[in-house]
């Protein structure tokens, strides 16, 4: 019975029996809720009134789904709102369900239960009084005595209660081991009235299955309920958490013997549980044992799958889509009469080869010319009639070729089309049984583009596709897992061309030759006080601040009249430290749009933000609204940047305008957002930036490597300073220090294609 089990469980929270940890040093507040002012379904986010003895308390927190009516204790502390002055914070709540007649009619009045109305819930507590909701849940036929309700109707209604019930019990049965609401809502959507069971049965299962609770939260539950330590579902949690863990750092697998290592480590196991775990999870199709050069590598399915057809997929287009051999000599005459330019020979190259083949890779450093002879593909491509699609990983990526090509270009991702299935998982419209109607797919940007989301785009090509691959391979790897173009090149097996010669309009530009030198080692020239690249010594750490911070704000929009928010972008090569993102983030804040008091401020996690500040997306949410003109759409991405608009007090609403698309967003989603006046150089990966300044000056040796730096100067379209020290850049450029990503794509291709090389 959920209504009892509610009951249970609440009497052992009060009794003092599996409380949370450290709640007894909280301020407790007992009332009944009188309004739920805001309800986010997904997280359990909740803003209510409590009434409490008479006096109202504006209770937030990830309570769950609660309904008007309810009795609770909440365990938190009072914060004061920058725009709703002070509430009540909640970090624990326990609940009881109404059990006087007045509360349980305000419940059931609240819409809480499916078919129960004002007018039916008051004819319901005139016949049951304090009893109807036992009766609902254990006597529904006698329901029928109130009209306007039928046998079925009865029926229908007591399934409902019993529904929401069971997901209450089973928040409350979570909220015992600290695990947030969220977890118990995806858990009852995939489990329903037996998650209970199912939890207690094994708490690990919480960290798969679209729930991906983390492990050390399961661990910690699993720990108080007395879960064995050797069982093989904790080690495969473990083991499945490193893994997970180690793609954000851009592995698709590890080695064998270095999961091995750390999972001990982690877990405190011997090397015997670990093997016997990882054989039994590879044979149940878990994990996959891969071996590459004599040393085993473990993989997570959905990388391995990815992989394994990448492979497979790139294979059939290079022998289906072979170089014919014919001559496109004449028409790239034409195209050079008609657009009045001279084409090098491995731009023809490149040209002729994507014809005559339609399958190929095209890199090069800046000024090399990959937008002319993309341009011209495109246009070669159209005068056949063919449909040609370019596609991009970022909004910022997609836009830059969209101007500097003049063609449409979109998102992988809007290309993809984003839907979501059964359970809210997220799959992509197009895909192997509904291919995106193009005849050529252009692909710009591959260096940021991952495994998973590359596998994505090749299901969705038809097998007769054309694909045309353009990036440039020194700059940094995906922001995910996978080192794709660098992959796909060094296989040698794929047909590349690759523009080396640096025209002469470039050669002018000192951004363009000292990027050059950067990623062929050799020292750029910062001696010049008269070209687009200026290095400015500043040896300690306040006065290199203030420098970068004079420069944003003063100095580059009076000499230049760049836009201290539109045209002029700080890169930073870490995040920590004075000269670190987070910090110089918070100056520049203060020096470009200071507090006053006609301007409200939302608190967030790291950062307060304004109306006027420049901000970025840092998560990919596929669910945010956003508006251009008369277009709708959904979807912001890591890595975009905005400028707040406006705040929305009576709503708990910003407004955030990203190129143009005014998006939505509620206060609790500000955790996705960090200021952007100062950025990655990771971050910065597809955008270019009028002014680019860089602060280098002590640093991490480890973040300061030498395609770090080339990645950051080739940002700069027309001005870039470096501040700092000279020392740190010589130490960059001497760091040849690739990012060391494991993954196996590049042996399954070499094996896959045999020998050979259309490299030119």
């Amino acid at each position: 019975m959920a209504y009892a089990i509610i009951k249970n469980i609440y009497a052992v929270l009060l009794s003092g029996g599996g409380s949370v940890e450290d709640s007894e040093n909280l301020t407790k507040l007992e009332g009944v809720v009188d309004t739920v002012l805001f309800s986010n379904p997904a997280n359990g986010y909740v803003v209510l009134d409590l009434d409490v003895n008479g006096d109202y308390v504006t209770v937030v927190g990830e309570l769950g789904n609660i309904e008007e009516g309810e009795e609770l204790i909440v365990s938190g502390g009072y914060t004061k709102h920058a725009k709703f002055g002070m509430q009540f914070r909640a970090s624990y709540c326990q609940r009881k369900m109404p059990a006087t007649t007045n509360a349980i009619l305000k419940y059931l009045s609240s819409g809480a239960l499916k078919g129960i109305g004002k007018t039916l819930a008051v004819r319901i507590v005139e016949e049951f009084g304090d009893k109807a909701l036992d009766v609902i849940e254990n006597e529904p036929e006698r329901l029928v005595c109130v009209k306007g309700i039928t046998p079925s109707k009865a029926e229908e209604i007591s399934m409902d209660f019993k529904r929401v019930f069971g997901m209450r019990a089973l928040m409350i049965f979570l909220s015992q081991y600290n695990i947030p609401p969220s977890a118990a809502v995806a858990a009852w959507k995939k489990w329903g009235q037996y998650a209970v069971e199912i939890i207690k049965e094994n708490p690990y299962i919480l960290c798969g299955n679209g729930i991906e609770l983390d492990f050390d939260k399961a661990e910690g539950m699993a720990e108080k309920i007395g879960y064995p330590m050797n069982s093989e579902a904790r080690i495969a949690a473990g083991i499945t958490y490193i893994l997970v863990n180690n793609t954000f750092s851009g592995h698709t697998c590890l080695p064998a013997d270095r999961l091995r290592n750390t999972a001990l480590k982690l877990l405190e196991i011997d090397g015997e549980l670990f093997e016997k775990c990882v054989e039994s999870r590879c044979t149940e199709g878990d994990f996959v044992r891969y071996e590459k050069d004599g040393r085993d590598f473990i993989y997570l399915s959905d990388y391995f799958k990815a992989e394994q057809y990448i492979t497979g997929r790139l294979a059939v287009m290079s022998d289906c889509l072979k170089d014919t051999g014919l001559d496109y000599k004449k028409l790239i005459d034409i195209e050079e009469k008609t657009k009045v330019i001279t084409y090098a020979e491995q731009q023809r190259n490149a040209i002729s080869l994507a014809l005559s083949q339609g399958f190929m890779i095209l890199t090069g450093g800046p000024g090399t010319g990959k937008t002319t002879t993309l341009k011209a593909i495109i246009s070669l491509y159209e005068q056949r009639g063919l449909k040609v699609m370019i596609a991009a990983p970022t909004g910022k990526a997609a836009k830059r070729i969209s101007d500097l090509t003049g063609y449409e270009a979109k998102t992988i991702h809007r290309m993809l089309e984003v839907v979501f299935g059964d359970g809210g998982k997220l799959h992509f419209k197009h895909d192997d049984n509904n291919p995106i109607a193009c005849d050529v797919m252009i692909v710009d940007e591959m260096s940021m583009v991952d495994t998973l989301l590359f596998e994505a785009l090749l299901r969705a090509l038809k097998l007769s596709c054309r694909l045309i691959m353009v990036g440039d391979s020194d700059q940094l790897p995906s922001v995910g897992a996978g080192n794709i173009l660098k992959d796909m090149i060094d296989c040698g097996r794929l047909p590349v061309v690759k523009l080396t010669e640096i025209f002469r309009q470039a050669q002018q530009s000192c951004i363009v030759t000292n990027a050059h030198k950067i990623v062929n080692g050799e020292q750029p020239d910062m001696s010049r006080a008269d070209s687009d690249f200026f290095f400015m010594q500043r040896l300690d750490y306040e006065s290199a601040s203030d420098t970068v911070v004079e420069l944003a704000v003063e100095r580059l929009p009076a000499a230049y009249g760049f836009s201290s928010l539109d045209d002029i972008q700080v890169l930073c090569p870490s995040r920590k430290g004075a000269l670190g993102v987070t910090e110089m983030n918070k100056v520049l804040q203060t020096a470009l749009n200071p507090p006053k008091k006609d301007k409200p401020e939302i608190k967030g996690i790291m950062y307060n933000f304004r109306p006027d500040d420049k901000v970025m997306q840092v998560k990919n949410n596929y669910d945010i609204e956003w508006t251009k003109g008369m277009e709708k759409g959904t979807g912001i991405f890591n890595g975009d940047i905005g400028i707040i608009l406006r705040t929305v007090k009576a709503e708990s609403k910003i407004y955030i305008d990203f190129d143009g698309r005014v998006a939505e967003y509620t206060y609790e989603m500000l955790d996705q957002l960090e200021l952007a006046y100062a950025i990655s150089v990771h971050k910065s990966q597809g955008s270019e930036f009028n002014a680019v300044i860089i602060p280098l000056l002590g640093g991490f040796e480890k973040l300061y490597y030498r395609n770090l730096l080339y990645t950051a100067v080739t940002r700069a379209k027309k001005l870039l300073i470096i501040v700092g020290s000279r020392r740190v850049v010589e130490s960059m450029v001497n760091n040849n220090r690739r990012t060391l990503r494991y993954s196996c794509l590049r042996h399954m291709l070499e094996k896959e294609l045999g020998n050979g090389s259309d490299q030119i």
